[in-house]
């Protein structure tokens, strides 16, 4: 039998708006029950509904909420998830997980304590063209592999203005940003490597923190991957190339679930969006005897399913969909480039 599980989000800005709220609220089993503006009263045109927090203490002591969003600054995860952990509430965090290892270590620790759920939002797995690229690898179409590349490119020549992301805070920059995302699908398409090698800085005038990354992850023989990403690219690359044996398999960056809510689509467990509009990935490579070179185009994603994931882990006890053990490897992987990138040297992990 399905329950309501309450659930409360420990800040409106952007995450809040685009990527909890409304599939909480659409989601058949979940409540938007609470929401924290320390100032505004924004969500008050949406969901009315919830309750009108001030302060993370106070959601966190709302005894009615079964399971909190932490998706305020990476400064404060560590903190909040803790605070909440420690209140009895089952946690959904944003990535970037935590400012580095040693945090995200102990939360998982924290978590199996208390024998509480500690989800990591990694929305990004649930992305049409990510599952793709998980397709091929899964299907062998292109024998033993032999390279990878994953990129997270965007133009933005200017700076945000945001603090934590772009200031000089621990945690700050955009391999924590958006490399924690290609850096978490690595490790779950090929694995956890043996060493890193990275050139991390910041590529903009008077910017602090980090803009540009390159990691290498090194694997056994023959294998090795690519994870880069600029605020320079005016142009779009294919955001993921892998290269084996027997051919490749090109897939252009194509989901358009972000573009969808920023235009107010209402999510749904049912397809809520269009797949791609013509072909958004080339596989060339040697089947069965036979050369195949032909255009793709990938399913739809549904961050909804992300939310569904998390439901049927805290009511019916299904796997966590990503567990903290996961993201602790992520952030020993972003440790070890930005130690690279300083000493400039492989880092074996």
């Amino acid at each position: 039998m399905s329950r309501i599980i309450k659930t409360g989000i420990a800040s409106y800005g952007m995450s809040g708006k685009l990527f909890h709220a409304p599939f909480i609220q659409a989601h058949p089993y979940l409540e938007l029950s609470a929401i924290v503006e320390r100032h505004k009263e924004e969500s008050r045109i949406k969901y009315p509904g919830s309750k009108l927090y001030r302060s993370f203490e106070e959601l966190i002591a709302d005894e009615t909420l079964e399971l909190i969003v932490v998706n305020t600054p990476v400064q404060t995860h560590f903190e909040y998830a803790k605070a909440a952990l420690n209140a009895g509430k089952h946690i959904v965090v944003e990535k970037p997980f935590t400012v580095n290892a040693a945090e995200a270590q102990e939360l998982d620790e924290l978590a199996k304590a208390k024998n509480l759920l500690l989800i990591v939002y990694q929305n990004r797995r649930y992305d049409g063209d990510y599952k793709a690229i998980k397709d091929v690898v899964q299907q062998n179409l292109l024998g033993e592999l032999k390279e990878a590349e994953l990129r997270f490119d965007r133009y933005r020549t200017g700076h945000s203005g945001k603090d934590h992301k772009e200031g000089d805070k621990p945690g700050a920059g955009n391999l924590h940003d958006l490399g924690a995302h290609i850096i978490d699908q690595a490790i779950q398409l090929f694995g956890f490597p043996e060493a890193v090698f990275a050139d991390v800085f910041a590529m903009r005038d008077n910017m602090i923190a980090n803009d540009y990354f390159e990691v290498l992850l090194y694997y056994p023989r023959p294998f090795r991957v690519r994870i880069k990403g600029t605020v320079f690219a005016r142009e779009s690359y294919y955001a993921y190339i892998i290269n084996g044996a027997n051919g490749t398999f090109m897939q252009q960056r194509s989901d358009l679930q972000e573009v969808k809510l920023l235009e107010d689509a209402i999510p749904s467990l049912e397809p809520w969006i269009p797949t791609p509009e013509g072909f958004d990935g080339l596989l060339h490579t040697t089947i069965n005897g036979e050369t195949v070179r032909k255009e793709t185009r990938s399913e739809m994603g549904n961050y909804m399913q992300y939310y569904e994931d998390v439901y049927q882990a805290l009511a019916n006890g299904k796997p966590n969909p990503v567990p903290a053990a996961d993201a602790v490897l992520t952030m020993r992987v972003i440790d070890a480039a930005l130690l690279s990138s300083k000493e400039r040297k492989v880092i074996a992990l």
